[in-house]
């Protein structure tokens, strides 16, 4: 799978079934290890002019990565 396939998927909270975001980029290591996706979080009311609107969620939060989504457990 590639990184732009990725980047299409909603990812979804599987505690409350939210949405919180679509990843811009990853992080790997030295050895290609994924260590986490930077997700840019999806912009609400309380949001809207805030510039820091990217977070990170390490790769061992990955439940499924399905057709259309990415469910995390956070």
């Amino acid at each position: 799978m590639f990184l732009s396939e990725l980047q299409t998927k909603d990812i979804i909270s599987i505690k409350d079934g939210r949405k919180i975001g679509k990843i811009i980029d990853v992080k790997i290591d030295e050895q290609g290890k994924i260590l986490y996706f930077v997700i840019e979080q999806k912009r609400g009311i309380k949001n809207f002019m805030s510039s820091l609107n990217e977070s990170n969620i390490e790769f061992n939060y990955i439940e499924k990565i399905g057709s259309d989504v990415i469910l995390v457990n956070l």
